[in-house]
């Protein structure tokens, strides 16, 4: 999909700070310390497709999902991609160069209109100095990073298409029988990581064994014991 780097605009200073202090790196945070960083924060919009940053750029701001979803996403030389992770309402990201001074590791896609607190990482920096004891918020959090790399080497390595599939649908739709894919058949196939195609066959499976229906893109999950064995 082509993208491009634009947004709808930045507001400076206006930000949901309900919102920020549900975010696990910020919640250990004072409300002095919280007043400082959300003063140099800006609220951005941007549209389906706007790139949002691309990989190996220059970092210098993290960002909380406040609506919408983006997309983490990862490309082949030949431009396959393979989305690494959908980031939803009160999703970070963006924060691993804060702490490495690295390059961006993947880019970041609006997959809808999205609206997005950007945090510039001076502040953030500053108040991590000042209290190192606070970095344990971050430990906990990368920590969870890894173990969601580890579940997604393990899927690889575990289960074929078709498991990756029904467990990408599982994700999805949560607690909820009835669901709207948010993403399309393509950007599925690359959280599956295998082609539109053999996704589409394993949905059409599904279809077929009666564990879901489908109406263009949305889902009713009919059998949900079924679909969970068959993503085991």
């Amino acid at each position: 999909m082509p993208t491009r780097r634009a947004s709808l605009g930045r507001v400076p200073g206006v930000v949901d700070i309900d919102l920020l202090q549900d975010v696990e790196l910020l919640a250990d945070l004072t409300d002095d310390e919280m007043a400082r960083v959300a003063a140099a924060a800006v609220t951005a919009r941007y549209l389906r497709g706007d790139l949002v940053f691309a990989e190996e750029d220059e970092p210098d701001r993290l960002c909380v999902v406040a609506s919408g979803r983006i997309a983490i996403a990862k490309r082949s030389i030949d431009g396959r991609e393979s989305m690494v992770a959908l980031m939803e309402r009160g999703d970070l990201f963006g924060e691993m160069s804060l702490f490495d001074g690295g390059s961006r590791s993947a880019e970041a896609r609006a997959l809808e209109p999205s609206e997005l607190v950007e945090l510039p990482y001076g502040p953030l920096r500053t108040v991590y100095e000042a209290r190192p004891d606070l970095l344990w918020g971050v430990v906990r959090l990368l920590a969870a990073r890894l173990r969601s790399t580890d579940a997604a080497l393990a899927d690889s390595v575990f289960l074929d298409v078709t498991g990756r599939t029904a467990k990408r649908l599982l994700e999805l739709a949560g607690d909820q029988d009835e669901f709207a894919l948010p993403i399309t058949q393509e950007e599925l196939a690359g959280m599956v990581g295998a082609s539109r195609e053999r996704v589409n066959k394993a949905i059409a499976s599904f279809v077929r064994l009666r564990w879901i229906e489908q109406q263009d893109r949305r889902y009713r999950i009919t059998n949900r014991e079924e679909l969970e064995r068959r993503a085991r």
